[in-house]
């Protein structure tokens, strides 16, 4: 009899965590759209008015800097910290805080659609990581028994990364490797439970597409691994710098410029939108939104600006970064990369071609993020290039070593520093 009660209770708590899983994969799948949606918005006001629509970044930058600041500050940034902070530390009350809640959720995705709308370089993944996390935790309360509060939070915040790049391998891998540093063998089973009944319900909206597309040719081997170091190499310092400018501007250490940036913090955003914008007319246009298009565009043997375009794009997503609004780097990242590999691809490289664009993109957001593993398994399961599994890791590897170089810790991790709770006593 007891025992039956046993299995029946933990049926229903499975039940409920898959039936919120659902939720998280639909609010993922719908975020996605959401956000395509406000980019091809602003694509249309871009057309019908340049100038005016450029007056956009810095007055909606400063708006959702201070609509960020008035009813939903722990929605700020990328949101990855804010999760990392919610598992690790021992909340106080009933909440501890908004940092992985359904309000911060809300106003997560509605502040990033609006950035969006202003042409924003910012991306989705880090802020559906919050918003799912915040839905899987805030549904699961009040379960007695299973898995703990750490373990939903990390499973939701991983299940965010599937959701938005339709990589469900990615996010059980980016649960272990980023946000957890290793954990419980509960947890683990937890993660992948809820990454993958939220990437099939994500999978059942947006059907079976490779985020950037299918490969258009022969892998070249041995160019790929000749250049996986060098570009690993040069990646990561270019990431390091992003990450080291990020915590420069908006880290728990405080600097005359986190000084007056925190007394002033809307004019700050402004100013960050102006740069914005300067880098905008300057690129002629390629650095608005998340960067989907001009990546998969160097994908498809079309090299652009290579060079010029990752140095646009890295400033622009920057200015994004350190405003004090939401917004994520993962997505703007990967096209910054696809510029670094595509100026390997025409300066003599051009053998490696879609491959030096692919090792590229890997390499700099493993600069950026610290997380090798992630960043190579996520450019697998996007671009669909088995073959290129041993110069991807190599590449992401090699730019984790030359990230460290310029930043020691690993940007989401110092950064949620800020959002712990303060030592009572």
């Amino acid at each position: 009899m007891i025992r039956s009660r046993l299995h029946a209770r933990r049926a229903r708590r499975t039940a409920i965590i898959i039936a919120v899983s659902v939720l998280g994969g639909l609010a993922g799948a719908g975020f996605a759209r959401l956000s395509d949606g406000a980019m091809k918005a602003h694509a249309a006001l871009y057309a019908a008015a340049k100038w005016p629509t450029l007056l956009l970044l810095p007055l909606g930058f400063a708006l959702a800097a201070w609509v960020t600041r008035r009813y939903a500050p722990e929605s700020a940034g990328s949101g990855i910290p804010q999760v990392i902070a919610a598992a690790e530390a021992r909340w106080h009350g009933r909440w501890g805080g908004q940092r992985v809640t359904l309000r911060t959720a809300a106003w997560k995705v509605v502040l990033a659609a609006w950035l969006y709308v202003c042409g924003a370089s910012i991306g989705r993944e880090g802020p559906s990581v919050q918003v799912v996390a915040g839905i899987v935790r805030s549904l699961t309360r009040g379960l007695k028994g299973g898995p703990g509060r750490r373990a939903l939070i990390l499973a939701g915040g991983a299940a965010g990364v599937a959701a938005a790049f339709n990589t469900p391998i990615a996010g059980v891998v980016f649960a272990v490797e980023e946000l957890a540093k290793g954990f419980e063998k509960r947890t683990h089973t937890t993660v992948i439970l809820v990454v993958v009944v939220a990437g099939f319900t994500s999978y059942a909206v947006q059907g079976d597409y490779a985020y950037f597309g299918l490969g258009s040719g022969e892998v070249t081997l041995t160019a790929s691994w000749l250049l996986a170091p060098l570009i690993g190499v040069v990646g990561g310092l270019a990431g390091g710098l992003f990450a080291r400018g990020v915590a420069f501007f908006t880290g728990p250490d405080p600097n005359p410029v986190t000084r007056w940036r925190q007394a002033h913090p809307v004019v700050f955003a402004g100013l960050c939108g102006l740069v914005a914008a300067v880098v905008a007319v300057a690129s002629g246009g390629l650095t608005f939104g998340a960067g989907y298009d001009e990546a998969k565009s160097l994908l498809q043997d079309h090299p652009g600006r290579g060079f010029a375009f990752a140095v646009w794009k890295f400033l622009a997503n920057l200015a994004a970064a350190v405003c004090g609004a939401p917004g994520g780097i993962f997505s703007p990242s990967l096209a910054t990369g696809a510029g670094i590999g595509a100026a390997f691809a025409r300066a003599g490289f051009a053998i490696a071609g879609r491959d030096a664009v692919v090792l590229g993109m890997s390499a700099y957001l493993s600069g950026v993020v610290q997380a090798p593993l992630t960043s190579a398994v996520i450019l697998m399961e996007m671009t669909r290039e088995p073959g290129l599994v041993g110069p991807l890791m190599l590449a992401a590897l090699t730019a984790r070593w030359a990230s460290g170089w310029i930043m020691p810790e690993p940007l989401y991790h110092l950064l949620s520093r800020s959002w712990r709770p303060k030592p009572q006593g």
